[in-house]
């Protein structure tokens, strides 16, 4: 067949269309308008091309098109690589595939780039949904590719769906065998670009006023908690993150280098529990406060933050234990005591006086703690997530005029205080609370948790957890954000949990996407050792696993080599192919057989030149076997015709 022949028909290049318009669809969310425009453009114009039967473009347009892509590109994303500017490249080049897409050929490399296409999805998600979605593209372009191998009397659209679908069906166990048992690697087999995480939100290592209100206003999940028994009271729940020993005034930040803890003299009531933690692109690790170990590949800091060796990027998961209701640090070094005394000269003077105030009132700290917390309790404070705006001397506008502000205000403000009346203080960030979900018995702990407290430190006590956020606002550690918030004010849609149905259906959602989280995504070389050993695969090495996936390949490619060969088999109990094997059979004993090789045109022609006078019945049969065996026709009458002039026909 000559390239002539093979010229793509309308009909395939629809098919294109919709299976490439399809995987492209998701990407529109992330690429510039111009790049989404440009790429309709060349779709709707190579579907009018062929539409109209016109040529196609000069190649030397293309490539002008081609080259200003390329230009574009590099001038919104300054680099040609990375995921924003790899993706947007090749929606971009395969509209230009399409518009200069002329024989099977083409189309057929199109069909494979489509399936490239599909794995770019998952850069940006990996969830159930988009599993779902990008298996429905798979679907589409899977029959689209079949669609392209027929010559002639190609089928509806509608079948080589189903052929497609059947086809797909059929992988699934030998892609759960693979899944399963084929040796897992610790990170993806290919790394990540810089530009993979920019639109992850979640905690800093800095805080200034209105950093963790805004940080409230998301509703992604942060990390989820399976604790080993009972979950602790809410109170209790108190998620240990960046720890803040930097003050210029306005802004809290967390030391750049961090040092490893040695010994620690940390006490309390052990409670043991599994973390799941969404990437966030941060080093540290969250914890029940206080952490009682260090999870694999991590170290503990003087001021017990975790930290991962290398930034969290991916899904992790790591078994903890921590201490409720903790005495530590009473041993604390006194260049760490210096260091959570000191205050920028000149800054918040109202503060700096107020607190000598205090110290003149009481000699002991304590004191000084309760005081200022009564003062939070009993005055015009209020809890809310749009305070006024704050000047350069924050911390004073804050306590002496608006009075309204939200947890970092609050952390910010006591720290202040105490500092200036001589007490050692640090600000705390992490999270706070959390949701029980009854599905799985787990915790959820969403961005909205996110919270600010201040840590003092009082001779023969060491460290001592302070919120004073929850003298202003009990309800807050009590019942969380939804109950200390006022209603005018704006929180994420499921926070307030109005409708008792939405949230059971979010928590049976969330339920199902944590377990996709931990046996697909998360299914990690550690959980496919655990998996192995409850099969009875002790000591389970690659040999082994290459040796068992292999003999299990091998079953189910011989289980449905055995099925295909058995509808082939039935195949011959087909009443048109019987007829027509009736139909050459009569000839072979009058010394005319048909060649193996032979098609059934070919064998008639052959019947025209050897046998002239069967040559009109040999045509009328062989011409309604074509049709009922490879055509559209169908139909018990036109069967029994074959029948019949099967039948009646004599050599």
């Amino acid at each position: 067949m000559t390239d002539q022949k093979q010229i793509i028909a309308f009909r395939h290049v629809l098919y294109l269309l919709l299976s490439l318009a399809m995987v492209t669809a998701p990407h529109v969310f992330h690429l510039p308008l111009w790049v989404i425009t440009l790429t309709v453009i060349l779709l709707v114009w190579r579907a009018h091309l062929g539409h109209a039967r016109l040529g196609m473009p000069n190649r030397w347009l293309v490539m002008v098109i081609a080259l200003g892509s390329l230009i574009g590109i590099f001038l919104t994303y300054r680099t040609i690589f990375g995921r924003e500017a790899g993706v947007a490249l090749l929606a971009i080049m395969l509209g230009l595939k399409l518009l200069e897409s002329r024989t099977l050929r083409d189309a057929m490399l199109l069909s494979f780039l489509g399936y490239f296409l599909v794995i770019t999805n998952f850069l940006y998600e990996q969830t159930i949904p988009t599993a779902l979605y990008m298996m429905a593209c798979t679907w589409i372009n899977t029959a689209t590719m079949l669609s392209l191998h027929y010559a002639q009397a190609e089928p509806p659209f509608r079948t080589q769906l189903r052929t497609s679908g059947l086809m797909l069906a059929q992988s699934i166990p030998l892609m759960l065998v693979m899944f399963l048992l084929f040796p897992r690697v610790p990170a993806p087999l290919w790394g990540l670009p810089q530009d993979a995480f920019t639109g992850v939100s979640g905690l800093s290592d800095t805080m200034s006023p209105g950093s963790l209100s805004n940080v409230i206003l998301s509703d992604a999940v942060a990390f989820r908690v399976k604790f080993e028994s009972s979950i602790p009271q809410r109170k209790n729940l108190y998620w240990r993150g960046p720890v803040m020993w930097d003050f210029d005034g306005r802004t809290w930040s967390a030391p750049r280098f961090t040092y490893r803890s040695g010994a620690s003299d940390a006490a309390g009531e052990p409670v043991s529990y599994e973390v799941t933690l969404e990437p966030h692109n941060w080093r540290w690790l969250f914890a029940l406060d206080l952490p009682g170990k260090v999870p694999p590949r991590a170290f503990m800091s003087t001021d017990y933050q975790l930290y991962s060796y290398r930034p969290v990027n991916i899904r992790m998961r790591y078994d903890m234990n921590s201490l409720l209701n903790p005495v530590y640090g009473r041993s604390e070094s006194p260049i760490g005591l210096h260091r959570a005394l000191l205050l920028p000269a000149g800054a918040n003077p109202r503060t700096e006086e107020m607190a000598r105030a205090l110290r003149a009132r009481y000699s002991d700290d304590v004191g000084i703690v309760n005081e200022v917390l009564s003062m939070f309790r009993n005055q015009n404070f209020f809890y809310t997530l749009t305070p006024p705006l704050l000047g350069k001397n924050a911390v004073d506008d804050f306590l002496f005029s608006t009075r309204s502000g939200f947890c970092e205000h609050y952390a910010s403000a006591f720290t202040v205080l105490m500092r200036a009346a001589g007490i050692p203080a640090r600000v705390v960030t992490g999270y706070q609370g959390g949701e029980i979900n009854n599905f799985g018995n787990y915790l959820i702990v969403r961005q909205s948790d996110a919270h600010a407290w201040t840590e003092v430190w009082l001779k023969d006590r060491g460290w001592v957890r302070i919120d004073p956020t929850s003298a202003v606002s009990p309800a807050r550690v009590s019942s969380g954000i939804s109950a200390a918030i006022p209603r005018g004010e704006t929180l994420p849609l499921m926070a307030r949990g109005n409708a008792e149905w939405l949230r059971q259906m979010r928590l049976s959602w969330d339920f199902m996407a944590n377990a996709w989280n931990q046996w697909v995504l998360g299914y990690t070389p550690e959980r496919q050792r655990w998996l192995l050993e409850n099969i009875g695969m002790d000591d389970a090495t690659w040999q082994k696993m290459a040796a068992v996936l292999f003999c299990l390949s091998g079953l189910i490619v011989a289980i449905f080599t055995a099925l295909t060969l058995r509808q082939l088999k039935d195949r011959v109990r087909d009443p048109v192919k019987a007829a027509y094997l009736r139909f050459c059979d009569k000839l072979r004993r009058k010394g005319l057989p048909r060649d193996p090789a032979e098609g059934p045109l070919d064998y008639a022609r052959r019947l025209e030149y050897l046998r002239p006078d069967l040559a009109p019945a040999a045509a009328t049969i062989t011409r309604l076997y074509v049709l009922l065996r490879y055509g559209a026709e169908s139909g018990s009458a036109r069967i029994d015709e074959l029948e019949q002039r099967v039948r009646q026909f004599s050599a």
